[in-house]
């Protein structure tokens, strides 16, 4: 049974900004040794401790489109394997064609965006003289609960031969690096908002947040992450940063003697701090709040969607749904916009 009021979102997805604001509040908490990094350094931030405690400390982070990249090709594959977007590769943005031989439409990541896509509309685009798409996925910055110093981990890396050792015919290779990595169990408190999605188009973002397991630099190696979604809240507005959020878990996590290094954090009992939190929060922020979706409700609400998900008509029913609001977008405002050029 769904338990989000699927009424309060737009019926079509509008032309201009309208104030339809859906938050996902969530943990984001590593489940291996990921890699958050620019330069080959780990990215960090030198930010007071919490909200009560100003102690400047430094803190890992995630920097935004290192959280919806991820979410955003997890969507595109779901896309392409229930046979909405074409699999055939597309190299050169300005190839006139829109179509394959089967009809379906030619995308390709950072190349060549079809611009009716749930992808396209949802998360935006901005390609040459393609033309461009605001994303209606608004993100942050996320910050580690736990300092840099007790949340990363230098690891030496090496890359041996066929025989599984360093030299080959008496000579010993360089292929030898230190990579500092993060380590399990870091949570990175994230608010991640949509704005002006219609129902089918905002479940497709979830799906996408629920699904997306890995996160970071070398992906096919290691980066898992979990989301342990934790709230939803539709209102009129924007609400806290992640920064903010963080510093009060922080601040009532040090309150309860539940931070001490090198021991990680709990992550249940991270997840009843956030759930306690959360309404005085969003209170503070005077926005109008026409639902706070928590606790049982959520639960089955998620639970309602891995349901219809793990089926391969259910996935694809939610995809088709998701495809018809962002072509109805696309029809309405964008082939209209271009005609009257």
């Amino acid at each position: 049974m769904s338990h989000l009021n699927r009424q309060w979102f737009p019926a079509t997805v509008p032309a201009k900004p309208s104030g339809y604001y859906a938050h996902i509040i969530m943990l984001r908490v590593t489940e291996s040794y990921p890699l958050f990094q620019t330069d080959g350094e780990l990215n960090t931030a030198r930010v007071a401790a919490g909200l009560a405690d100003k102690t400047p400390i430094t803190r890992l982070t995630i920097f935004k489109r290192k959280q919806t990249t991820p979410e955003r090709l997890v969507g595109r594959e779901l896309l392409r394997r229930y046979g909405l977007i074409s699999p055939e590769p597309v190299f050169d943005s300005k190839d006139k064609k829109t179509e394959d031989a089967g009809g379906l439409p030619l995308d390709e990541y950072n190349v060549k965006f079809c611009q009716w896509t749930p992808d396209a509309i949802v998360y935006g685009y901005a390609i040459g003289d393609t033309g461009s798409e605001r994303s209606k996925v608004l993100s942050d910055t996320g910050f580690s609960i736990t300092p840099y110093d007790d949340s990363h981990e230098a690891f030496t890396l090496n890359a041996p031969y066929e025989s599984g050792t360093m030299s080959q015919r008496g000579e010993v290779t360089s292929r030898i690096n230190e990579q500092d990595h993060v380590i399990p169990q870091v949570i990175f408190p994230t608010i991640l908002t949509t704005r002006d999605l219609t129902y089918p188009l905002f479940r497709y973002v979830l799906n996408n947040v629920m699904r997306t397991k890995r996160y970071g630099a070398q992906t096919t190696r290691t980066g898992r992450v979990d989301n342990q979604v934790l709230a939803i809240v539709l209102c009129d507005g924007e609400i806290t940063s992640n920064l903010a959020f963080t510093q009060r878990v922080y601040d009532l996590l040090v309150a309860r003697n539940a931070i001490n290094p090198p021991d990680p954090i709990d992550p249940s009992l991270a997840e009843s701090v956030v759930q306690e939190i959360i309404p005085g929060m969003i209170a503070e922020e005077g926005v109008a709040v026409n639902q706070l979706l928590m606790g049982d409700e959520l639960a089955e609400e998620l639970r309602f969607l891995a349901a219809e998900t793990s089926s391969e008509a259910g996935m694809k029913a939610l995809l088709e749904a998701a495809f018809a609001s962002s072509q109805q977008y696309h029809d309405t405002w964008l082939v209209k916009t271009k005609a009257k050029k």
